[in-house]
């Protein structure tokens, strides 16, 4: 077999906020990439306006760069198990991975999840330990954990031969050997050199092509974009190709434009060989999965598989009084257009028609994946109703199957009584816990995927923000029967109008406000959380009645509690079968599927 030694591709994986996209910015600024007196943002790469606010990555993104003569594709991954199909997609475009572990956490949840899939495709590693500077660092335990992973995840003994190194990404800085003397550190060199051990890709050039695509992109010149590693053969602007599909059709098309990948750039070249990473123009319909090969001897290969989506919502158009005010996309038309277009770069996604005609049920990894979704759309001028997260139920040989997932807790000792409590009442069973005597316990548990709903919100609070949680999708398993609901009932608008600071202030003793005073309202629109089960419907927009009555207290301005306002990802989890959530580029609202209140029961049943 060929391989192409001036060639290396790999990916960086890890959990999130252990230092990938940070150290990819110190890879490019010590590579030449940038200009001496280039002004370059930190975390270059998280170009999305999303990725940048939530400090985290969600799309996968290529770069490249030059060490020794020798071209070094990278692959920046997500770390959240919610974009795992993104994870995929990079990893079919490689041949070795960098697996960054944070040196005071360890190995975590989306740690086993990503390295589980490497070790599958029997990827070779380079494991970096990072943020070695941490006052809290544990090097060596944190090693011996990783080496406990790969066993338990049936590493073979080539696997387990792995080079480590010891870095402090922010810094730009690396050592061979953790013992070494504070001062010691090197540039990233080290590290680039160890990728170069990295085995180079195979493929022999001369051979008929085959190209799997592995990533979409847009451009408003060229129109779609195809991203992909040429397996076998050569790739040649003008070239006359076949393109194999998901249905086994195979459509003939020409190709008009290739780019490779140098820094953040793409370069425009005439011809690719084999092992690069390759970015192509002028195939109409390509799709994620697609084979590019050759017209007189066309070789498919195999498409990516992903994991199955274990949750649903579905997505309506908007149908509340205020609809249409702040939204410039509010057809069911122009959503369902909208979904299509997600599908065709987003594969771990899926779509069906819902029950009625203006609404689509919309199949993901987890909330945080649709939730990120429908932020996207906001932002775009789209308007939608969200309906409660629902998880998929399987049913296997006659028995019901759901899925279950591994939840991680980092928390305050103080606070490690509630959460055994509070997940206990979910159906969670403890199957770890370690104490690393630094004032917080880690708990594990297994638990179904329902029991997830809504708990990250409850926690926070009973923890006093404190508990740092992560999940980890862990298969299907045997029904586990009804879970509790949300013991509080909620307070509803009664009219539309305008809110008033008067009308909130005698509602504080029912229960917690969701808004504040001159918030316009609408009957049915969700204003609060009842301290008691059943819902109540509350005026707030009512005014002070004046007198010509003078008093010593009438004059005193009221004062109110801060009120809670619920972000997106927090309304989700907080409705209940028969509320929805109203998301416009401006507003999120929280409703009663049924407004008018003489229509609507006033106690909720079994929703």
């Amino acid at each position: 077999m060929q391989t192409n030694e001036n060639i290396r591709n790999i990916a960086i994986i890890a959990h999130v906020d252990h230092g990938k996209t940070t150290l990819v910015d110190a890879l490019l600024h010590q590579s030449g990439v940038f200009r001496e007196n280039q002004a370059v943002r930190e975390r270059v790469l998280d170009s999305g306006e999303l990725e940048r606010e939530r400090g985290i990555t969600i799309l996968a993104k290529n770069t490249a760069i030059m060490y020794r003569g020798v071209k070094i594709n990278i692959v920046d991954t997500p770390g959240h198990a919610d974009f795992g199909g993104e994870v995929e997609r990079a990893l079919s475009m490689v041949n070795g991975v960098m697996l960054l572990v944070d040196a005071s956490e360890g190995p975590l949840p989306q740690t086993r999840y990503v390295l589980g899939k490497a070790l599958a495709l029997k990827l070779p590693l380079l494991l970096i330990v990072n943020k070695i500077d941490r006052q809290d660092a544990r090097v060596q335990e944190v090693v011996n954990e990783v080496f406990d992973l790969f066993i338990d995840l049936d590493a073979t003994e080539e696997q387990l031969e792995f080079p480590i190194l010891y870095a402090n990404a922010r810094a730009g800085t690396l050592r061979a050997d953790p013992e070494e003397p504070e001062g010691e550190d090197t540039d990233l060199r080290p590290m680039f050199d160890a990728i170069l051990e990295l085995p180079a890709p195979n493929g022999d050039a001369e051979g008929s092509l085959q190209l799997m695509v592995s990533n979409l992109d847009y451009s408003d010149y060229l129109g779609r974009l195809a991203i992909g590693r040429i397996t076998r053969g050569t790739l040649t602007v003008g070239d006359d190709v076949r393109v194999a599909k998901a249905d086994k059709s195979i459509q003939k098309t020409r190709i008009t434009k290739l780019f490779t990948f140098s820094g953040l750039e793409r370069i425009s070249a005439d011809a690719v060989g084999a092992g690069d990473i390759v970015c192509l123009a002028g195939v109409n319909g390509i799709a994620i999965g697609d084979s590019v090969v050759d017209v007189e001897a066309p070789e498919p290969l195999p498409r990516l598989r992903i994991d199955e989506p274990t949750l649903s919502m579905v997505f309506s158009v908007n149908t509340s009084p205020f609809a249409g005010n702040e939204g410039e996309h509010v057809t069911s038309r122009k959503i369902r257009e909208r979904l299509e277009k997600e599908l065709l770069t987003n594969v771990s996604l899926q779509m069906e028609e819902a029950d009625t005609a203006d609404a689509f049920k919309v199949y993901g990894r987890g909330e945080l994946q649709l939730a990120i979704l429908v932020e996207t759309m906001r932002r775009e001028g789209y308007e939608l109703t969200l309906a409660n997260p629902e998880v998929i139920i399987k049913e296997v040989n006659g028995v019901k199957k759901e899925p279950f997932e591994i939840l991680l807790v980092d928390v305050a000792e103080a606070y490690q009584g509630v959460v055994v409590e509070k997940l206990g009442i979910r159906r969670g069973q403890m199957t770890h816990m370690v104490n690393h005597g630094s004032g917080r316990v880690r708990l594990e548990f297994r638990l179904p995927s329902r029991g997830l709903i809504g708990i990250r919100s409850e926690l926070l609070a009973d923890t006093r923000g404190t508990a740092v949680m992560n999940t980890l999708f862990d298969g299907y398993d045997d029904w586990q029967g009804s879970l509790p609901k949300r013991l509080t009932g909620s307070l509803v608008a009664d009219r539309r109008g305008k809110s008033t600071a008067y009308a909130l202030h005698n509602l504080e003793d029912r229960g917690e406000l969701f808004i504040g005073p001159m918030r316009e309202v609408y009957e049915g629109m969700v204003v609060g959380e009842n301290a008691r089960s059943a819902d109540l419907d509350v005026n707030v927009t009512r005014e002070k009645k004046l007198t010509n009555m003078r008093s010593s207290t009438s004059e005193i301005a009221v004062k109110l509690t801060p009120h809670r306002e619920l972000n997106l990802e927090q309304a989700i989890e907080f409705i209940r079968g028969d509320e929805l959530v109203e998301t416009t580029p401006k507003s999120v609202r929280l409703r009663k599927r049924i407004l008018a209140a003489n229509r609507r029961p006033k106690r909720r049943t079994d929703l």
